[in-house]
């Protein structure tokens, strides 16, 4: 397998049965790693933020409910439909922020990325890091085809880090997302695992 980026550490074969568990994926600035009971309090109380409910469906309303989100996502991860990774910036113990993926086609021929991050970890290069070792592992093990991303078309953070990671604009979404009481358009957004690959290999790791 190509060398992870700097500061990351290998995938190693034994790791490739992510349905029974997901390996730990480290970087200079965050940790990715499954998520866990005691993340709900942290996940709870930062990712209800309103300027976080601006662009994304309601997130589960207490600690209760993200520990049930929790033990939800494990099961869906052990059936090899769902990938749910906590983000843990450096210095931190607990996750602030989730990646996921979704399986939209049988064997993740397509799949939808969908993201989340504390707000007061943003702007440190926490995501982008953390986003292009999900990337990695939803491309070279878990062998996703086509990555669908959807943003606001308001939401000029998230849609500048799309275009960053190399994610291409392939349409608009029409009143596709619901805030408060009226309808809202989102960009449609994607990755091939060769375009992936490709900006992989012009920008190889240290």
């Amino acid at each position: 397998m190509e060398q992870q980026r700097k500061g990351a550490v290998a995938i190693l074969p034994d790791h490739d049965d992510w349905r029974r568990g997901l390996p730990e994926l480290q970087g200079q600035l965050v940790t990715l790693r499954e998520l866990q009971p005691s993340d709900a309090l942290t996940l709870s109380s930062e990712l209800n933020a309103p300027e976080i409910k601006r662009f994304m469906w309601a997130p589960p309303p207490s600690e209760d409910a993200f520990a049930r989100f929790v033990d939800w996502a494990h099961g869906e991860r052990a059936t090899g439909r769902y990938v749910c990774y906590g983000i843990v910036p450096r210095g931190e113990t607990h996750a602030h922020g989730v990646f996921e993926l979704r399986q939209y086609q049988p064997g993740f021929l397509r799949g939808e990325l969908g993201f989340v991050l504390a707000p007061k970890f943003w702007g440190t290069g926490v995501f982008r890091e953390g986003a292009e070792l999900f990337l990695d592992f939803a491309v070279d093990i878990v062998k996703v085809h086509r990555i669908e991303m959807r943003a606001a078309v308001d939401n000029e953070r998230g849609n500048a880090v799309l275009t960053r990671l190399g994610a291409r604009r392939e349409g608009t979404l029409k009143e596709a997302f619901v805030r408060d009481d009226h309808f809202v358009d989102q960009y449609l957004w994607a990755i091939l695992a060769s375009q992936w690959r490709e900006t992989r290999r012009r920008a190889p790791r240290l």
